[in-house]
């Protein structure tokens, strides 16, 4: 833990404005420090990947419970928030409840959802 005047001193060189400037042409480059990746597996759980840009694993862990099912299934989707919740027929407010674990989905939604997850394509068809 750095004290308040070893900050001080780090930052004092530092151009903010040029820091910025390069994170965004890092990513329109598709370059990335850290890649996180979620994969639903048969139980219903999610396994979540985070790698670091040199290809090592970070950490992997099993995550258990509809509001991993919900984000795997929008990451595997690639869509925005308001266009998933337009997809699946729900608010974005809502949709933003359940991926932050504020509130749970329905039974009804939680099946909708696990099917969302291990058959992406049904998303396509729910969109039009």
């Amino acid at each position: 833990m750095m004290t308040d005047a070893q900050l001080k001193t780090r930052d004092a060189g530092r151009d903010i404005g040029a820091e910025l400037l390069q994170s965004v042409r890092e990513m329109k480059a598709g370059q990335w420090a850290r890649k996180t990746t979620f994969e639903p597996l048969a139980d219903g759980s999610v396994r979540r990947t985070v790698l670091r840009a040199d290809g090592t694993l970070e950490k992997q862990e099993v995550l258990v419970g509809p509001q991993w099912q919900l984000v795997a299934a929008r990451a595997q989707s690639g869509l925005s928030q308001s266009e998933f919740a337009r997809a699946t027929g729900v608010s974005v407010r809502t949709l933003q409840e359940w991926e932050q674990g504020r509130k749970v989905p329905s039974g009804a939604a939680q099946s909708l959802l696990k099917l969302i997850s291990r058959h992406p394509g049904l998303l396509a068809e729910l969109a039009n």
